[in-house]
C-alpha cells in the first residue's frame, strides 16, 4: 500500500512539475526587435505555467572561443549559461540576420555551450531539448536565412526544433507596449509555446 502511495505521489509530482524555459536573443542592442520577440515568447511561456529565465547575452559576455584560451578554464559566464540550458527542457532563441546568417555573439555562445569544463565536446545543453527558434527583421525576408542557419546548427548538435517563426517588417510589428500587433502571429506563437511547455 505504501509502495503504491509513493509511486502515485511521484507520478503526480512529475505530472505537475514545472517546465524550465531559458530564452534569449542573439542581438544585444537595447531596443532590439528580437529582444521584444523574446519578451513576448517568455510572457506566453509564463502564462502556460513554465518557470522562465530570460537572459541578455550582453550580461554573458564571452571571449571568442579559442581552445588555447579554453585550456585556462571555461569562463564563468559560459559555465552559468550552459548550466541554465542543461537545467531547461525548452530553449527559445530569437536571432537577428547579419549578412545572411546569425550574429557572431550567438554563434560564439553556441560554441562555448557545446563544451565541458574539461575542454571536451558536449551536446548536453542541446540534446533532446525542445527549441523554439524565432527571427525578427525589418525586411520582407524576416531573417529567414539566419533562421534556417540556426535551425541547421541546433539540429546538428542534438536539439529538437518544435517551432520556427520569422517576423517580417518588424519595426512596425510591435505596439507601444512591446506586444505583437498581428493577432494571428501572436496566437500562433502562443499556441506553439503552450504546446512545448505542457
Amino acid at each position: 500500500m505504501l509502495k503504491y502511495f509513493l509511486l502515485t505521489a511521484l507520478s503526480v509530482t512529475t505530472l505537475y512539475a514545472q517546465t524550465n524555459v531559458v530564452a534569449f536573443s542573439g542581438s544585444t542592442r537595447n531596443d532590439s526587435i528580437n529582444k521584444k520577440l523574446i519578451a513576448e515568447a517568455a510572457k506566453f511561456a509564463k502564462e502556460a505555467g513554465a518557470n522562465v529565465t530570460v537572459i541578455d547575452l550582453k550580461d554573458f559576455s564571452l571571449p571568442f572561443f579559442d581552445e588555447d584560451l579554453e585550456k585556462q578554464g571555461m569562463p564563468e559566464k559560459a559555465k552559468q549559461l550552459r548550466k541554465l540550458m542543461m537545467e531547461s527542457q525548452v530553449v527559445i532563441i530569437a536571432t537577428p540576420e547579419y549578412n545572411g546568417s546569425i550574429s557572431g555573439i550567438l554563434k560564439n555562445t553556441i560554441d562555448w555551450t557545446t563544451r565541458t569544463e574539461k575542454g571536451e565536446p558536449s551536446r548536453d545543453a542541446y540534446k533532446d531539448k525542445k527549441f523554439i527558434l524565432l527571427s525578427a527583421s525589418p525586411g520582407k525576408s524576416a531573417g529567414a536565412t539566419a533562421l534556417a542557419h540556426l535551425k541547421s546548427i541546433v539540429q546538428r548538435i542534438g536539439g529538437i526544433v518544435v517551432y520556427e517563426y520569422a517576423l517580417p517588417n518588424s519595426f512596425d510589428a510591435f505596439d507601444a507596449n512591446g506586444h505583437l500587433k498581428d493577432q494571428q502571429a501572436e496566437n500562433n506563437l502562443k499556441q506553439a509555446i503552450q504546446s512545448a511547455v505542457k
